[in-house]
């Protein structure tokens, strides 16, 4: 027995006309969970921009977008920069209207053991996830506050925020950050009408998974589901509907909140734990001695 499977992919959980008129952008929107959340959008009536710094990818989250029946935009952007963060705001809002919602999904990982992470493998990611986070909300916040209207943020996470992260220090560090930030920043920005919450997610598996991921889990989805509690793992849809939900006007009183969409997964703890196996080896049983 498992938890049941959500309503299918193309189910709406809110009003098709939840954002009508509205401008969201999704960083990272072009591949994997941001692309599947910036369906969800367009499924509910907003215009979507999508960020990245690969053109393939944008493309494929336009391609993604308009497939539904949506009006997408792209920008080029390192979210490491805050001037490239601006423009890239510049070019979706004149291609598509203000933007008033959005969401950071981009991100950097890949498994390391901690004393083998360079500096630059620790910026590389640090910087995108909390330093790109930051300018990306602290752009959207300044847009509204400038026209006095309300806005909606919503940081990706991952569980490993909470727990830490063996083989990934830099995204787990990275990661609670964006969840302080996330709790800031609802403070500071509720008396001019932006809210700002979090998804904290379990395993949500996808194609465009990079390959040294994947090695992680050679034996496929099956295994990972009978790890976790809800015996399956995360659809792309429930993510979706969670991010959708949070930006939308029936959750106006909800800020600075992070929502675990994970199948409590991460408070699993078994009455005797199995026994325990050092990242270092854990990493190369499936990528090599130094995780190649």
């Amino acid at each position: 027995m498992a938890l049941p499977e959500p309503p299918p992919a193309g189910a709406r959980m809110l009003p098709a006309d939840t954002f009508a008129g509205s401008t969201v952008i999704v960083t990272g929107g072009g591949t994997g969970l941001g692309k599947a959340i910036a369906v969800e959008f367009a499924r509910l009536g907003a215009a979507v921009g999508i960020m990245s710094r690969r053109e393939e990818h944008r493309l494929a989250g336009v391609g993604a977008v308009e497939a539904v029946g949506g009006r997408a935009a792209h920008a080029d952007a390192d979210i490491r920069d805050a001037a490239q963060v601006a423009a890239a705001f510049d070019v979706i809002e004149d291609a598509l209207g203000p933007v008033r919602v959005l969401v950071n999904n981009a991100a950097a990982n890949f498994p390391v053991p901690a004393e083998d992470l360079s500096a630059n493998g620790w910026r590389a990611v640090t910087q995108i996830v909390l330093d790109g986070t930051f300018f990306c909300s602290q752009e959207l916040f300044r847009r509204c506050a400038e026209a006095g209207e309300p806005g909606a943020v919503c940081n990706i996470l991952a569980t490993q925020s909470f727990t830490g992260g063996p083989g990934m220090a830099h995204t787990s560090a990275a990661k609670a950050g964006v969840g302080n930030l996330t709790k800031t920043l609802a403070v500071e920005w509720a008396p001019q009408g932006v809210r700002v919450n979090a998804l904290a997610l379990g395993l949500f598996p996808h194609e465009d998974m990079r390959a040294d991921l994947k090695a992680l889990r050679p034996n496929g989805e099956d295994v990972d589901a009978r790890r976790s509690p809800a015996g399956r793992l995360g659809r792309l849809h429930e993510l979706g509907w969670a991010a959708t939900w949070l930006c939308s006007p029936y959750a106006s009183f909800v800020t600075g909140h992070t929502l675990v969409v994970d199948g409590a997964n991460w408070l699993r703890r078994d009455f005797v734990m199995p026994e325990f196996v050092p990242v270092r080896q854990q990493i190369a049983g499936v990528l090599g001695p130094r995780g190649e």
